[in-house]
């Protein structure tokens, strides 16, 4: 057997576990929360994979934001910089992209080039949010973890003042932007419900990522530069200010791009709590994906089935959705315990390196 279809196999192992595990965790916390066990489970599968419309619609459409801000973590965190920022740089970069939108004309033969107008200035507004962090860590040595979180209430209290000041709608009634017009919205996918064609930038976006860390040369210093910073400088030549900046920078276009992919394909405006936490659920979807782009892809679909079954659960069957927040938190303390332990194990004793002296 290939090493390529061992690994397949063992990917698939790894889905197969994890499926099992939501399904006798979700049982145990319904079972003592006095809640049906059947009825409970039931309504989160028919709510997630139930059927086909159900499972665009909902769980892909869901899945699409936590792919881009999944991948922006997962890069970030290989290139050693804890950017907890995520949904701030996705709220700042979604106010960008409906101030473009409602801003620039949308004639037919435009309406491409404002879309891309649009998600570009997401991606900047993102990436400008990050880059004060990466600034304040370069330059005063803070530390990013610190920043970005409080970075994230700036930009909440942001939106708070644009949707009721300059991006209010005209009535100045509802503290929310204007309708987006149809002819911005992404374009739906046939045959696929609701789900836009931000899923395929999404995609595209976590494929491009995962190539980038394993074939170029930018990817090789962005993880050395993560790994052993000391030595990436030393015996690599790596800038590692330099490379960490730029992760930095990258990580916030792409948590940006997924707040302009959100308004322009499913919310069509700007409004408080545009986000229910996507930015703060891909750190958990990048670690379930052990850092790599490429299984993120499978871990924001995993966690926006997740988010579509606590709502059919909390609807259908009566079960608070909290009750899936309590599962996700399960498994990521799972995977951070596994890693924990398998990097132990495969950590040298240093006992056995240390050579006698000879008198």
């Amino acid at each position: 057997m290939s090493a390529a279809m061992r690994e397949a196999y063992r990917e698939l192992a790894v889905v197969a576990a994890v499926v099992v595990a939501i399904g006798g965790a979700a049982a145990l916390l319904l079972l003592a929360m006095g809640f049906p066990i059947a009825g409970g489970l039931t309504a989160l599968w028919t709510g997630s994979f139930g059927s086909w419309y159900v499972f665009t619609s909902a769980s892909l459409v869901r899945a699409v934001p936590l792919m881009l801000t999944g991948a922006a973590v997962a890069l970030a965190f290989r290139g050693g910089v804890l950017n907890i920022g995520g949904e701030g740089q996705l709220l700042v970069g979604a106010a960008a992209a409906a101030a473009v939108a409602l801003a620039m004309p949308s004639a037919t033969v435009t309406v491409p080039l404002v879309i891309a107008a649009a998600l570009l200035a997401a991606a900047l507004g993102g990436a400008l949010w990050a880059s004060v962090a990466a600034y304040l860590r370069a330059r005063y040595g803070v530390l990013e973890v610190i920043s970005t979180i409080m970075l994230n209430f700036v930009a909440l209290h942001l939106v708070s003042y644009l949707v009721r000041g300059p991006l209010q709608e005209p009535t100045h009634v509802y503290p929310q932007s204007a309708t987006i017009v149809d002819a911005l919205h992404l374009p739906r996918l046939p045959g696929a419900g609701r789900l836009h064609s931000g899923f395929v930038v999404a995609l595209t976006v976590a494929v491009a990522a995962g190539w980038m860390l394993r074939r170029t040369a930018a990817g090789f210093r962005l993880v050395a530069a993560g790994e052993n910073p000391a030595a990436a400088t030393s015996a690599g030549g790596i800038d590692v200010r330099v490379t960490t900046a730029r992760v930095f920078l990258l990580s916030g276009a792409l948590a940006g791009l997924a707040g302009g992919v959100e308004v322009l394909g499913v919310t069509f405006a700007l409004y408080e709590n545009i986000s229910p936490g996507y930015g703060y659920t891909a750190i958990a979807v990048a670690l379930l994906a052990r850092l790599d782009p490429w299984r993120v892809v499978a871990t924001a679909v995993l966690f926006g089935a997740l988010e579509a079954g606590a709502g059919a659960m909390q609807r259908d069957a009566g079960v608070p959705s909290t009750l899936v927040s309590v599962i996700e938190a399960a498994l990521i303390l799972a995977v951070v315990a596994t890693q924990s332990f398998r990097s132990r194990r495969q950590r040298p004793d240093v006992g056995e390196h240390v050579q006698p002296v000879d008198a």
